[in-house]
């Protein structure tokens, strides 16, 4: 009797035995299978949200900088393009090269940490990088050697309108947006160095259109910016009649 129940134990044992390996077989592919799709979806997390790069950066202008093989397009602001110029004190100067060279200037020597989120159609990087503690992009806007990039975000506004109520950098002068030269659009001319400018219809930082004679205390002082639509008038009557009051002294 013992016998016939071992012959049978072993008989059942001898037909569930390739069951419980096709079992096995498809616990170990389906395994395979989710551990596979976790794999790619963690690639596509930190494709999505970018990583930290750190190093020594080389410049490349006023919002661009390459740490290592990683070229980093800095977020949030916009400088001047290396070829553009600005007018300041009735001079024209590459503005381009002066914002490439005040980012050359906070960077050299240092380790520059740039939180990056993704990569534009250029396959730069773009992130926010610091300097220690130093937000770049702030420093930037915030002395006037760029302008916040408004379209693409408001991190910088108040920064940008710091410098220009305190008149730093491109504030300074006249510029056109460097957005706005990338399509095509450059200073207006200044006046002819021989050009009597009798009247000067100045704009003040409050938007007071006010007109300077030459007996005006300031008038020697005064510069004509045409493109903040500023002007110089043949008499009095037409600063007048433009809008422009006299100047109080």
């Amino acid at each position: 009797m013992l016998r016939q129940q071992i012959l049978a134990n072993t008989a059942v044992y001898s037909l569930c035995s390739p069951e419980r390996q096709r079992r096995r077989g498809i616990f170990r592919r389906l395994s395979f299978f989710f551990l596979a799709v976790l794999a790619v979806a963690s690639l596509g997390v930190d494709q999505a949200e970018g990583r930290e790069i750190s190093g020594r950066a080389h410049v490349v202008d006023g919002d661009t900088i390459n740490i290592g093989a990683n070229k980093i397009r800095l977020s949030g602001f916009d400088a001047p393009e290396s070829k553009q110029s600005c007018r300041r004190d009735d001079a024209v100067y590459n503005c381009g090269l002066v914002a490439t060279e005040a980012l050359r200037q906070l960077t050299v020597g240092q380790t520059v940490r740039c939180q990056t989120s993704e990569k534009d159609r250029y396959g730069r990087w773009i992130g926010t990088c610091f300097v220690n503690d130093l937000n770049v992009g702030a420093w930037m806007v915030s002395k006037g050697y760029a302008v916040a990039y408004r379209r693409y975000s408001s991190a910088y506004i108040a920064d940008e309108e710091a410098a220009k109520a305190q008149g730093r950098g491109l504030w300074a002068g006249s510029f056109v947006m460097p957005w706005d030269w990338r399509r095509g659009k450059r200073l207006v001319e200044a006046p002819a160095a021989n050009q009597t400018c009798h009247i000067k219809g100045n704009i003040s930082r409050n938007g007071d259109r006010i007109y300077h004679t030459p007996d005006s205390p300031s008038y020697s002082r005064t510069k004509i910016s045409e493109d903040k639509g500023e002007r110089c008038f043949n008499s009095e009557a037409d600063a007048a009649a433009a809008g422009w009051r006299p100047a109080k002294y």
